[in-house]
């Protein structure tokens, strides 16, 4: 074979080895939304706010004290409520009051109980608060949201891929997510759940190759020690790379 053959046999095989990479193997990238568990805490009560104890961003354990209301009025029931009911508690042993009776002081004392419990709102887990729907001696109602609450190393996204994806990837598969605002930082995840029914391609996701209407819902969760993923925030999600 003379040298301008080998020349044109090398041309060839450089083309044929871009083409095969560019249409052979197919890296795909799909956007999903960041999500998280959140939990929103409400009052039950009529009440002002007494304080805030923590702020947006703060991290809390469970159980930390995050909101305090103003609830002198039941504070001042209650005291009488328990008087009521230790006076009570010994007339019922003497004899001198009725069953039934103490049982009405006694629900009377429950209920009051219940409500001071409502006076402080502590954190149902250890997270980050979210936000602070109110302020400081504000004015709420029972339903009134007062603080959502996060945790922040728990976080996932879907994304959504077609049929013929699908024999490519298993639970565990590790994938990488980026963010292009964060000067394409990566983060590390890996697939948890692949949905088992088809759904129509959802309006807010978008794909590279949309090759049929129907698609399947990859959750997929990431690590996020530093806090960096904040739910609702758009991440690029690149797949192993696969046949085409």
């Amino acid at each position: 074979m003379n040298k301008k053959a080998l020349i044109g046999v090398g041309i060839i095989l450089v083309i044929a080895a871009i083409f095969i990479r560019k249409y052979y193997f197919t890296e795909f990238n799909y956007v999903g939304t960041v999500e998280a568990a959140r939990i929103d805490l409400s009052s039950r009560l009529a009440a002002n706010i007494e304080k805030y104890n923590f702020q947006e961003g703060d991290l809390v354990k469970e159980n930390d004290l995050l909101v305090t209301l103003d609830c002198k009025d039941i504070g001042i029931s209650r005291d009488y409520a328990t008087k009521t009911y230790d006076r009570s508690e010994k007339l019922l042993k003497s004899g001198s009051l009725p069953k039934e009776a103490f049982d009405l002081v006694l629900k009377n004392k429950q209920e009051i109980d219940l409500k001071w419990s409502w006076c402080k709102i502590s954190s149902p887990i250890a997270g980050t608060i979210l936000t602070n729907f109110m302020d400081d001696k504000e004015w709420v109602v029972p339903g009134t949201k007062l603080t959502s609450i996060s945790d922040l190393t728990n976080i996932w996204t879907y994304i959504y891929v077609e049929q013929p994806m699908l024999s490519q990837l298993e639970i565990g598969t590790e994938v990488e997510g980026f963010i292009p605002e964060l000067s394409e930082k990566k983060f590390q995840g890996k697939i948890i759940k692949i949905n088992s029914e088809a759904e129509f391609t959802p309006k807010n996701v978008q794909t590279r190759e949309e090759r049929s209407r129907l698609v399947f819902g990859i959750k997929i969760q990431f690590e996020n020690r530093n806090k960096v993923l904040k739910p609702g925030m758009s991440i690029e999600v690149k797949l192993p790379k696969t046949k085409d």
